[in-house]
């Protein structure tokens, strides 16, 4: 909504990450390190699945990747930042970057929720996840209240997609004079 609505560039820290864990070859030497080789494939790349299933059973171990990856990631992001032209506006569809080095860049912060059982739901349907590690996957988000301070708009999409366009409109709307300052712009 953001790509059509603001003419976005999404910044999509999923995809960021793949893309760490695929190609950075001392991030990958330093999950092996830290994980063994149980979460490696035949041909010597990270078994996402393998690896979740470690890490978000155990949040010591969910830090200690995150501390691995998130250099890494935070590096491409603010690469992919620098590469738009002055008065583009980046969207990063980003889960904990707020806990990174990346907010200063951020000029408006917003957080997209829905309620747990859409949630639960949404991680089963679409990412095939088994009800256990879909719990564990949820219980390893970061929690709203944590950061209400830091967030600008709140964003729920439990509802429909006509529901949450009718919220994007209105905090784009809200969030215009933040935006019309700052080059690049971005929204987390």
């Amino acid at each position: 909504m953001l790509r059509e609505l603001a003419d976005a560039t999404i910044i999509d820290a999923d995809r960021v990450v793949h893309a760490v864990l695929r190609d950075d070859a001392g991030v990958r030497d330093a999950i092996l390190a830290t994980f063994g080789p149980s979460v490696l494939e035949a041909d010597g790349q990270i078994n996402r699945s393998r690896l979740g299933g470690v890490v978000f059973s155990d949040p010591r171990e969910l830090r200690r990747l995150e501390a691995i990856v998130h250099p890494a990631v935070c590096r491409l992001v603010r690469g992919e930042l620098a590469a738009l032209t002055r008065n583009a506006t980046a969207v990063i569809d980003a889960v904990k970057l707020l806990d990174g080095d990346l907010g200063p860049l951020i000029n408006t912060v917003w957080w997209v929720t829905a309620r747990a059982d859409k949630q639960w739901e949404r991680l089963i349907k679409a990412r095939g996840l088994s009800e256990t590690e879909a719990r564990r996957r949820l219980a390893a988000q970061p929690r709203l209240d944590i950061y209400r301070d830091r967030v600008h708009v709140i964003i729920d999409n439990s509802g429909s997609l006509v529901e949450t366009r009718i919220q994007v409109c209105a905090a784009l709307e809200s969030v215009g004079t933040i935006l019309t300052a700052q080059a690049p712009r971005a929204v987390l």
